[in-house]
């Protein structure tokens, strides 16, 4: 067992079943740890080693396990950098408009369907304590929270902007150049001028 157990602590305390058994490892295997309470299932094909305390960003990280293609973005990617002073109860995510979205009991998701375009542009692979996640950049989440402001709300985009402007490592020309690919360039730069940008 003590083999199984290395491939967990290698990814952070977690692991897919489907890794698993890629590598060698049979369902019996999983089933004695479980019963032995060595590990934990998080959600169906994801287990934690119980030894690994859930960190503050394990949301994130078991929602990336569970959904492949999901990837951080709006009122979460904004309280992830701290550009939000929000606090989500839901963790967001995009997907495709052709996938399904999986319906997970814990943590609570909410998910985003997002054109190939705006799926695939500015996605950010990060490496945390917790693990690993895909979630936008600081550009690409103000310019998905304005294109999407209807449902989020456009306090949460402006609040968003002006952090993000505060910040030492503000890029405006990555932040136009999502703001294009969003295509509210005209919204953004409106913005950009009237808070004397």
């Amino acid at each position: 067992m003590s083999a199984i157990l290395k491939e967990f602590k290698k990814n952070q305390g977690y692991a897919r079943m489907k890794d698993l058994k890629a590598d060698g490892f049979q369902t019996r295997d999983i089933r004695q740890l479980l019963a032995a309470g060595e590990i934990v299932k998080v959600k169906p094909g994801v287990y934690r080693l119980s030894e690994t305390q859930p960190a503050e960003t394990s949301g994130l990280v078991e929602v990336c396990l569970a959904i492949p293609k999901a990837v951080i973005c709006l009122t979460t990617a904004l309280a992830f950098y701290d550009l939000t002073t929000f606090v989500p109860t839901v963790i967001s995510y995009a997907i495709l408009r052709s996938d399904k979205p999986i319906k997970l009991a814990h943590p609570p998701t909410e998910p985003y369907f997002f054109s190939n375009t705006q799926y695939r542009a500015g996605i950010e692979h990060q490496k945390l304590k917790a693990g690993a996640i895909r979630i936008y950049g600081m550009e690409k989440t103000i310019c998905d929270c304005f294109r999407l402001r209807n449902r989020i709300g456009e306090d949460l985009a402006l609040e968003g902007m002006k952090a993000y402007l505060r910040r030492r490592n503000r890029d405006l020309n990555t932040l136009m150049k999502f703001a294009d690919i969003c295509r509210v360039g005209g919204i953004v730069s409106g913005y950009l001028k009237a808070i004397g940008e």
